[in-house]
């Protein structure tokens, strides 16, 4: 068989520690999952059931340890925002995936930035019209290198930041998620079969604003070291 145009190349997060990379096949990202972040975008934060929206894969940007992404600012947008999020890939599919068992299907956890043209998702938001425009652009994912599950507590405290030049604007920690990783996977199974190479960005802590070219993001998750992003 010939392709008739040159297929999509695979988008690969680097692993800590070896060379090895994992292959991104969709990236599910839960919205308002943590009650101070709901508050400041207008919202009640009762537990009610997560929402999701999806990026593509392509727009994921992978980081080596150490490195210093450069991403431009992108097109269409005067209020571009930063949103600091712990990332969880999934290496075991399945669908109804039990709670109790939820987290074994992780293979392991990043640190990821959810970019957004936040006055574009307003605006859609405000039309009732979905919101891919103001989430789902080319390199709104920053993500940073794994580190395998057994190698991260998740049920932790871990303390997940954000600073833009030296300054801090995000500062929180994981146990603060409405929705837990496990509840989010066994959940989001109900609607999709999750296959390896999946990603779930579980939300983000209040503090999210604006960057211009030029600023630096640097932000982290405790146990998984940090990812590093410049605008141009």
């Amino acid at each position: 068989m010939t392709y008739v145009v040159a297929p999509q190349a695979v988008t690969a997060l680097a692993i800590h520690g070896t060379s090895d990379t994992f292959p991104v096949r969709r990236v599910y990202c839960v919205g308002r999952n943590y009650a101070a972040h709901a508050r400041e975008m207008g919202f009640d934060p009762d537990r009610e059931p997560p929402f999701f929206f999806c990026k593509p894969a392509d727009s994921v940007v992978p980081a080596k340890s150490g490195q210093t992404l450069e991403i431009p600012y992108p097109s269409e947008t005067g209020n571009y925002h930063y949103e600091i999020e712990l990332v969880a890939a999934i290496g075991k599919g399945g669908r109804d995936i039990p709670l109790e068992s939820a987290v074994e299907h992780v293979w392991g956890y990043a640190v990821g930035l959810d970019m957004t043209r936040r006055d574009l998702q307003m605006k859609m938001r405000e039309m009732g019209r979905p919101w891919e425009i103001g989430k789902s652009f080319d390199q709104s994912a920053p993500i940073g290198p794994l580190t395998p599950a057994a190698e991260f507590d998740v049920a932790s405290d871990a303390a997940i930041w954000l600073q833009v030049n030296g300054v801090d604007k995000q500062r929180s920690s994981i146990d603060k998620l409405i929705w837990s990783v496990a509840e989010t996977i066994a959940y989001l199974s109900r609607f999709f079969e999750l296959q390896p190479g999946d990603l779930i960005m579980t939300g983000t802590p209040e503090g999210v604003g604006p960057v211009v070219a030029g600023e630096l993001m640097i932000g982290g998750v405790q146990q998984l070291g940090e990812i590093s992003v410049r605008v141009i």
